[in-house]
């Protein structure tokens, strides 16, 4: 598909089309097989620790949407795969160099030509955006979607860095959470319970219960 083709398929909203843009879910997940994969959250609460040296010992380290690095000491400075489910721009992408994008919104008229032509390129399913957001009842985060998406691959180890579901704010803006769209003490909760469930997972940084 050339860029033509692209934006009218994404002006009529032509699902078909866009996801044949994208390489097969399976084929994204058999690329995370055996990996330590760092996901990489846009908590304020990150630039208080030192996880930076952790976060570049990964194989593979994933960063979320426009993916703010205050300092190496906290965030490391490594971006192999970006998760998007907003639009950004050119001078982000060169700043952050990733070998992969995945776009990870249901809506994909903020998808550009520039991410949904790359190489690598994942279109995240519509129907697995719409099943999570009924089992959270309120539309899931990029972080959350990642994390579920992670847990179905034969990855190694998942570890979760600048993950506080919005106790700290986002680094990427001034907004409450009250004044997004999203249920962060249900997300919590749906982390926590798929924590449990598999050992692989490692919430870096969470307070420690009991």
């Amino acid at each position: 598909m050339n860029r033509a083709g692209f934006l009218l398929a994404r002006t009529l909203r032509l699902e078909a089309p866009l996801s044949r843009l994208s390489c097969p879910k399976a084929e994204l997940l058999a690329a995370l097989e055996g990996k330590r994969v760092a996901l990489v959250g846009n908590a304020r609460s990150l630039t208080e620790r030192a996880e930076g040296a952790e976060i570049d010992r990964a194989d593979i380290v994933i960063r979320i949407n426009r993916a703010p690095m205050p300092a190496s000491r906290t965030h490391g400075t490594r971006t192999d795969w970006l998760a998007l489910a907003t639009s950004i721009g050119s001078v982000d992408l060169d700043r952050l160099k990733p070998r992969r994008l995945l776009w990870m919104s249901h809506k994909r008229k903020r998808l550009s030509w520039r991410v949904a032509s790359s190489p690598g390129f994942y279109l995240h399913p519509r129907a697995d955006w719409l099943a999570l957001k009924a089992a959270l009842g309120a539309p899931p985060t990029t972080g959350l979607m990642m994390i579920e998406l992670l847990a179905e691959s034969g990855l190694a180890e998942l570890r979760l860095h600048g993950f506080d579901f919005f106790a700290s704010l986002s680094l990427t803006g001034s907004r409450r959470a009250d004044q997004v769209p999203h249920d962060f003490a249900t997300e919590a909760r749906f982390a926590k319970a798929l924590g449990a469930r598999d050992p692989r997972i490692v919430h870096v940084g969470a307070p420690r219960s009991g």
